[in-house]
C-alpha cells in the first residue's frame, strides 16, 4: 500500500482476526510490517496524504455518521489467482455499501484506481509467497473460522514516510 508520495487508506480493522491471522500475516503480508493491522480496505488509495484538511475529515464524518454499525462475520477462505490468500465476510454487501459511498463522495478516488471492475471485500492473510507457504497458511487460519466482529468504525490510515510506516490518523463512528 505505499506509493511515491505519502498515501493514505481507509479500512475496517479486524482486531478480532489478529489471533488467526497475526503470525501468517507478519511472514507474508508486507503490510502487516508496516504497521498496517488485520483489516478490510474501504478505499484504496485515498487522498495524499498531506492533502487530508479538516474539511476532508468532516466530509468523511458526514459520509460514516448515517451508516448503522453491523456485525462481520469472516467465514471462509479465498483466493485471488494463487498469488493473495484471503479471508471473506459471510455478506461482503455492508462493506461494498462503504467502499460506494466513500467513493460517491470522492469521485477522484476510485477503489484500488479502478484497477478491478468488481472490488471484493476482503482480509488479506497473504500474497506474493511461495504457494505451500499459502497453503499452510489457509490450513491453519480455517481451523480458527468464523471470526465474528462489530464494525462501527472506519479508520484513516496514513503513511508517515514514502514506503514507509502507516499510522491511525482519524477513525469515523458508525451510527
Amino acid at each position: 500500500m505505499s506509493s511515491p508520495d505519502r498515501g493514505s487508506v481507509l479500512l475496517i480493522e479486524v482486531p478480532e482476526a489478529e489471533p488467526a491471522v497475526r503470525e501468517h500475516r507478519e511472514r507474508l503480508d508486507e503490510n502487516a510490517r508496516l504497521g498496517i493491522p488485520a483489516h478490510i480496505t474501504v478505499l484504496y488509495p485515498f487522498l495524499p496524504a498531506d492533502a487530508i484538511s479538516a474539511a476532508v475529515l468532516a466530509r468523511l464524518e458526514d459520509v460514516f455518521a448515517p451508516v448503522s454499525a453491523f456485525g462481520l462475520r469472516l467465514d471462509h477462505t479465498d483466493w485471488f489467482g494463487e498469488n493473495v490468500l484471503w479471508l471473506g465476510p459471510e455478506d461482503p454487501a455492508p462493506l461494498a455499501a462503504l467502499t460506494d459511498l466513500v467513493w460517491e463522495a470522492f469521485p477522484a478516488f476510485p477503489p484500488f484506481q479502478g484497477q478491478h471492475e468488481v472490488v471484493i471485500p476482503h482480509l488479506t492473510v497473504g500474497h506474493g509467497h511461495p504457494l505451500s507457504d499459502m497453503r499452510a497458511a489457509e490450513e491453519s487460519v480455517s481451523a480458527s473460522l468464523p471470526v465474528e466482529a462489530r464494525v462501527s468504525t472506519v479508520t484513516l490510515m496514513t503513511e508517515q514516510s514514502a514506503g514507509g510506516q502507516w499510522a491511525r490518523s482519524a477513525s469515523f463512528a458508525l451510527a
